[in-house]
């Protein structure tokens, strides 16, 4: 799989399949839309005596202007950092003190808070997230401590690492106006030049509980939950959000490519095409739903095409990976992503990646091909039902899409009835070189650091 630690939305269709499994939308969820315009979704689950507690903000990188790019994520970090009431550090103390896990993540679309806790400590913890969505206070001196944190964190996953600067190059190269050219993380240049007054600005505009949405899923009592929400959340105060641009991306003419240099043990190769995505008021639109499906027939399972042909038959990569996001707030890819094996070229790889594809766009898949896949999607997700934050990452990365949870019952039966006609149909009509972006990376010699030579 093409990595991309920071993407995250890619749960939707992971955590999706548990409902369909389920066969129907359970009929213990209920949602509300507090004066202010919070918007609080409850999933009653008693089969264990835990709450997860989540609020999603509707903002991500995409959200970010040009010279600002990873102010999100920097201030998910200084969310951690105090409010008028909790001191700098005491967030987390006060969570692993009645006996919980908290986090939090940014993505391109939104980013999300997190605790998970016995379930007559969740008063406790709605307590803290709506304290810092209001008040949160951080000094100059903490910001620029952060901003260090933030900038080695770029090191590590993205400089230091042959596979993200590849990612990242390959979405820079792709995009030409859509922000989702920016890494989350954001440029190492615009994290140096970040000011403590850019993520107070980034704050005000985009945490309002008009712009969030609370999800509370486990052993509760909705009527319990609704009160406590509306005691604490309730008292913060709306604002107008900032105007969205909607930044769309032009259609591109041709193939695309980008080589990039850095150590590492094997060359890469990731191939992009522009595909479309699920659209809110269209959920009968057959196209995202096979292109989902087309990733399974390529990457679904040990023996699937990809891995059949190029690691086992041809031996001609190490391993290959196929991502889609069918649903987000921006315009999407179809990746196909692969490390060569010893001896091995980017070339021959990328000709029997090719070669696959064609195979598929003339000769198509079978019936029996396409059920088995559903089934294989099934069995392999099913047991996650079982999952508490689970089921809570399923309703906010759908919600922060764009679509309501109520859709996924409609989504995952409209998967159903997608036929290999149609799969053959989105491969024939997308994976074509006038939406291509190929990214190469071009391994170099390792530099020893204790004695300046190559190892």
């Amino acid at each position: 799989m093409l990595s991309n630690l920071l993407r995250i939305s890619f749960l939707f269709i992971l955590f999706t399949q548990m409902s369909w499994a389920a066969g129907a939308q359970p009929a213990d969820t209920h949602e509300y839309k507090l004066k202010n315009g919070l918007k609080l979704i409850v999933r009653e689950d008693h089969r264990a005596p835990t709450v997860a507690h989540m609020v999603w903000y509707r903002a991500g990188s995409m959200d970010e202007v040009n010279g600002k790019t990873g102010v999100a994520h920097v201030l998910e970090h200084m969310m951690f950092k105090g409010t008028h009431k909790v001191k700098s550090g005491e967030f987390s103390r006060l969570v692993a003190a009645v006996g919980g896990r908290e986090n939090a993540f940014t993505s391109r679309d939104y980013t999300a808070y997190f605790q998970q806790v016995e379930k007559s400590k969740l008063e406790n913890v709605i307590k803290l997230e709506a304290d810092r969505m209001s008040n949160l206070n951080f000094d100059d001196a903490e910001f620029f401590k952060e901003i260090q944190v933030v900038m080695e964190e770029r090191r590590l996953r993205t400089e230091d690492n042959p596979s993200s600067l590849l990612n990242e190059s390959l979405m820079a190269t792709a995009y030409m106006s859509s922000p989702y050219r920016h890494p989350v993380i954001g440029w190492m240049n615009d994290l140096q030049n970040m000011k403590p007054v850019d993520a107070r600005d980034w704050y005000r505009s985009w945490y309002a509980p008009n712009n969030a949405t609370v999800v509370v899923a486990g052993d509760v009592d909705v009527k319990q939950v609704l009160a406590m929400v509306e005691k604490y959340y309730g008292a913060a105060a709306t604002h107008e959000l900032p105007v969205r641009k909607p930044q769309i991306e032009p259609p591109q003419k041709g193939i695309k490519q980008v080589r990039v240099k850095a150590p590492a043990d094997n060359a890469q190769l990731a191939m992009a095409w522009k595909v479309p995505r699920l659209e809110s008021g269209k959920l009968d639109d057959v196209e995202p739903y096979a292109l989902e499906l087309l990733t399974a027939v390529l990457d679904g399972y040990d023996n699937a095409r990809l891995n059949r042909i190029l690691v086992k038959q041809e031996k001609v990569v190490n391993d290959v990976g196929v991502g889609y996001d069918m649903v987000s707030r921006g315009p999407e890819l179809f990746l196909i992503g692969a490390t060569m094996a010893k001896g091995k070229t980017v070339d021959q790889a990328q000709t029997s990646i090719r070669k696959a594809l064609d195979e598929v766009k003339q000769k198509g898949i079978l019936e029996s091909e396409l059920k088995r896949i559903k089934v294989r999607i099934l069995s392999d997700q099913i047991y996650k039902r079982d999952s508490i934050f689970g089921q809570a990452m399923e309703i906010g990365s759908t919600e922060m899409a764009g679509f309501s949870w109520k859709d996924i019952k409609y989504m995952l039966e409209k998967m159903q009835t997608i036929t290999p006609e149609q799969v053959q149909a989105v491969a024939k009509k997308y994976l074509v070189d006038e939406g291509l972006t190929i990214a190469v990376l071009d391994p170099q010699a390792r530099i020893s650091a204790d004695k300046g030579g190559k190892q």
